[in-house]
């Protein structure tokens, strides 16, 4: 899969991008001028594959309604969570293309690439690439009971507790891959408990249920502040300038773990170019405004101004990067 990635990747050119852009230059073609003069001509639904108020759905949220000024129309968000966020873009992959409909990808539309063999879409074939959004670190947090305040006393007190710790996650989410990661390369006994939506685990940890999290500061930094979670590393190769007294993974001994989220706009693929360039024009001039700026610095995301094609071509190394980490979490699909 990785190799018809690549070979897609290499046939495109100038600001045609990777993801299915080859399939969207016949649309180009068949599309009228008027039409591209007029888009949008009435609401765009972005599907989040998420669950309301996950991090992902957050920073959908803000981006969207800046966006929606600049495009002056409005984008409407369908949540729509669910099987390590296929169900969502098996949706957008099989809506019409003709930029009515956009998805936000997180790192779990690569991670569920390698998970899950048979999905009954092709993320190659079946998307365009549009704009990246953001990125932000993860950060592993624990329950405030329990008596670690670095990652090596964690994992001294997880093997003197075998079993009696658990961590909690979204299904098929890079939290659930560095989790699932940090016990294999720790050698803890740690449970897993896989949750539909990362708030939802979140929410349970408040609760005393859940006693180890991984998740981005748009979510957790707050509670960190408020000493409801406790931080002990962050997954960036440098530390977080919200959270200078935590250190990095490489820090703490882990540098396999040093994997960051990231987040951007897709389109089902045969979306005339056009409208790929209106849309791409409009989110990179939203993520620009200083309102919005500011807004995603508070909540953890930094955001990235990439063309069409520097998003798809960071989407096909990523195709490479992620199965052997994959592979080497021992996670399985459910």
């Amino acid at each position: 899969m990785q190799a018809t990635w690549i070979r897609r990747c290499a046939h495109l050119s100038g600001s045609a991008a990777n993801l299915g852009l080859a399939v969207a230059l016949a649309g180009w073609m068949a599309i009228m001028p008027a039409d591209a003069q007029t888009y949008p001509a009435k609401p765009i639904k972005m599907i989040v594959p998420y669950t309301p108020g996950s991090p992902v759905d957050v920073l959908a949220r803000v981006v969207t309604q800046a966006a929606s000024h600049e495009l002056n129309q409005t984008i409407v968000l369908d949540n729509r969570p669910g099987a390590g966020t296929t169900i969502g873009t098996k949706a957008a992959a099989e809506s019409a293309p003709d930029g009515y409909t956009i998805i936000i990808a997180a790192t779990s539309f690569i991670i569920a690439a390698s998970l899950y063999p048979k999905l009954d879409y092709d993320p190659i074939k079946s998307f365009a690439p549009v704009a990246m959004l953001a990125v932000a670190p993860q950060t592993l947090v624990i329950a405030p009971s329990l008596p670690a305040r670095s990652i090596a006393e964690f994992v001294a007190y997880a093997k003197a507790n075998p079993g009696k710790l658990n961590f909690g996650f979204g299904l098929g989410t890079l939290p659930q891959i560095l989790g699932e990661s940090f016990k294999v390369i720790t050698g803890t006994n740690i449970a897993s408990i896989p949750y539909k939506g990362g708030a939802q685990a979140v929410t349970d940890m408040l609760g005393g249920h859940i006693h180890m999290n991984f998740g981005t500061l748009a979510t957790l930094l707050p509670l960190i502040q408020q000493d409801k979670v406790r931080a002990l590393a962050v997954t960036t190769e440098k530390r977080a300038k919200d959270l200078p007294d935590i250190p990095t993974m490489a820090e703490s001994g882990l540098p396999q773990l040093s994997l960051g989220f990231s987040a951007g706009v897709l389109v089902p693929a045969g979306t005339p170019m056009p409208i790929v360039e209106h849309l791409n024009l409009a989110f990179n001039a939203a993520l620009k405004s200083p309102d919005l700026v500011g807004h995603l610095a508070k909540l953890g995301f930094e955001p990235q101004y990439w063309s069409a094609r520097q998003y798809g071509d960071y989407l096909a190394e990523e195709m490479i990067r992620w199965p052997p980490i994959v592979k080497a979490s021992g996670v399985q699909p459910e």
